[in-house]
């Protein structure tokens, strides 16, 4: 194990206006967080500075104000970086960056960073990812839903209860096709396989059995994933609903195209989706792709269905909702 500091933050300083004096207030920066694994793989992190938010990486980059927040100690049996920060509630000030690399222990191997579970809050503070764990967390214990969506911001943008300020694009769509079946939505703006794992895994699906989770995830992870590594992590978020949830049937959809043309994201992303394609008919998985649907003839994705070559609008949500209904029926026993 070793341990480094990163570049000290300079001190701040506060020019106050007093009684016609000027007075400079120097504040003190926050303490650096400490880094420990126990005998098990757990990771803690921990400040002596009070009313302070600790947030810390395993990919390898230094926290910044938008990192992943610690909510809960971390299980690292299988080794990595860990670089923390702490940061004064309002992320202005911040302390000095620590680093600590583990060891794999005994018996466990180095894993990719798709299937090794962690939090995120890349669009902080327009997005407050713990309080949309919690609240959703929190909605579908309560409703007990029978169909569950989950994936990222093009699953969070369809519809069902809003809990933050993003419009939900197919809500005509989803209130026709969903809300009659009593769905559920987990989809997660932003969010990558190991942030579906880590939700997953911190309370995400307690106390409720749906007939049929629709999972759709994986482009976030395209931008500096591996296709191996981000096929690994689907497979490890299948198996965690296997695991969880062993009586529920999983829809899992084909990562959809983006991009206007046919360039190297949707290269990537069909070589993607031929690999988990194979987790048809295992693990009570039944795989669709309906990619294709989104497309011209010339195969290229027009705005008037994605309009930033993306996220589906209410156009697009209907061309998904149609384009697996059947398979929905059958899943569901309808």
């Amino acid at each position: 194990m070793s341990q480094r500091m990163f570049r000290r933050p300079l001190l701040a300083y506060f020019v106050i206006l007093t009684c016609g004096f000027i007075q400079a207030q120097i504040v003190v920066p926050v303490a650096a967080p400490t880094i420990k694994r126990d005998d098990k793989g757990i990771v803690t992190l921990k400040s002596k500075s009070p009313v302070t938010t600790i947030l810390y990486t395993l990919d390898g980059m230094i926290p910044t104000s938008k990192s992943n927040p610690y909510l809960v100690p971390i299980e690292l049996a299988c080794g990595g970086q860990v670089k923390a920060r702490t940061f004064s509630t309002d992320r202005i000030m911040m302390s000095d960056a620590v680093h600590v690399t583990f060891e794999p222990l005994p018996g466990h191997e180095a894993l990719p960073s798709t299937v090794v579970p962690v939090t995120q809050d890349r669009s902080w503070p327009s997005y407050d990812w713990q309080k949309r764990h919690e609240l959703t967390s929190a909605a579908v214990k309560r409703a007990k839903p029978q169909i569950l969506f989950i994936g990222d911001s093009i699953t969070h943008f369809f519809g069902g209860e809003q809990f933050d300020s993003y419009a939900l694009r197919g809500q005509q769509t989803w209130g026709e096709f969903y809300a009659p079946r009593n769905a559920g939505n987990l989809g997660f703006g932003w969010d990558k396989t190991e942030n579906v794992l880590w939700r997953l895994q911190h309370g995400a699906i307690d106390g409720i059995a749906p007939k049929l989770i629709v999972m759709m995830i994986g482009t976030n992870n395209t931008g500096n994933c591996s296709v191996p590594d981000i096929a690994l992590g689907i497979e490890a978020i299948v198996l965690e609903f296997e695991k969880r949830l062993p009586k529920s049937k999983i829809l899992l959809l084909g990562i959809f195209p983006r991009g206007e043309k046919l360039e190297a994201p949707r290269v990537k992303i069909a070589e993607i989706n031929q690999i988990i394609a194979k987790l048809d008919g295992s693990h009570n998985v039944t795989f669709l792709d309906i990619g294709t649907k989104f497309l011209t003839p010339e195969g290229l994705i027009t705005k008037d269905i994605m309009p930033d070559f993306l996220h589906p609008n209410e156009k697009g949500y209907r061309i998904w909702a149609e384009a697996i209904e059947q398979t929905v029926k059958k899943l569901m026993g309808d």
